[in-house]
């Protein structure tokens, strides 16, 4: 088990900097007329190899819970308290830097996070609420491929509409409804994919080609979509799009064929952050 920890690690660094990466470049995406077009360009690559980011965090955390081991309530006890600090931090942010109503962000908390990029610590929940009821069992790399093109990419309601002939033939509409099915979906899979044999000397150089394909898929469908808005879109940005989704399970795969020797040197720097979704380590 203590060999599988090291590409976890290394994972969860590379996950946490690319954050950053998204935050960072936040501004220049969302403001195209403010600058040249080859930075925001390049922003955007930044950007769209960053947004599997979020996914890679359900994915370590179904790897962690969906297995064996389950959330224990230390890690509810956790996750509430990365909760309760962050919303007084914004809350004290509010009251002394803003106009924003607290009384009604307080009444509303339940609905809706105090500051908008909490909401991860939320969705997390859920992993942590499942994990006692799951355990995903071993399966053939098969039939997991074929859940996973047709569940992350067929019949994804975030695809892009594609027609022909009258009939529209994707996204194939199986009733999937919401995020939270995705969130949960990326959990199933880390842990599938953590316990699968990966270790062929093909499927690395492919996972990296897929990975490297699928980023410019989404820089692109998103230079697209401002050239046809006239502004920023983003509906290749979405972290359960078809295209997010093919980024997270190849780097994945990558990190856990590549990354499993010895923590990378920003890994110890990094490993110790209490992320609501990995605040579990074995």
């Amino acid at each position: 088990m203590q060999e599988k920890i090291h590409w976890i690690t290394n994972l969860r660094g590379i996950a946490c900097m690319m954050v950053v990466m998204i935050h960072s470049t936040s501004w220049y995406i969302t403001h195209p007329h403010a600058i040249t077009l080859l930075q925001w360009d390049i922003a955007n690559l930044l950007n769209s190899a960053s947004r599997v980011s979020v996914p890679l965090f359900f994915m370590i955390s179904g790897y962690l819970f969906f297995g064996e081991r389950s959330a224990q309530p230390r890690h509810f006890w956790r996750i509430g308290l990365c909760i309760a600090f962050y919303s007084a931090l914004s809350l004290l942010y509010i009251t002394l830097f803003t106009h924003i109503n607290v009384e009604l962000s307080l009444k509303n908390l339940l609905q809706k996070p105090v500051f908008y990029h909490l909401w991860f610590f939320f969705a997390i929940t859920v992993i942590y609420l499942l994990s006692p009821l799951l355990q995903v069992k071993s399966t053939s790399s098969t039939m997991l491929l074929a859940l996973m093109a047709i569940l992350g990419i067929l019949a994804n309601p975030n695809m892009v509409s594609v027609k022909a002939a009258g009939i529209e033939w994707l996204p194939v509409n199986l009733y999937i409804n919401g995020d939270t099915f995705y969130y949960v979906l990326y959990g199933v899979l880390g842990r599938a994919i953590g316990t699968l044999d990966t270790d062929k000397k093909w499927l690395t150089p492919l996972c990296a080609a897929l990975f490297i394909a699928a980023v410019w898929v989404i820089s692109r469908g998103t230079l697209h979509e401002l050239r046809w808005r006239g502004d920023f879109g983003d509906t290749w940005y979405l972290y359960c799009g078809p295209a997010v989704f093919v980024c997270a399970v190849t780097l994945l795969t990558l990190a856990k064929n590549w990354l499993n020797a010895r923590p990378l040197p920003v890994s110890p720097a990094l490993r110790d952050i209490r992320w609501g979704s990995t605040a579990f380590m074995p």
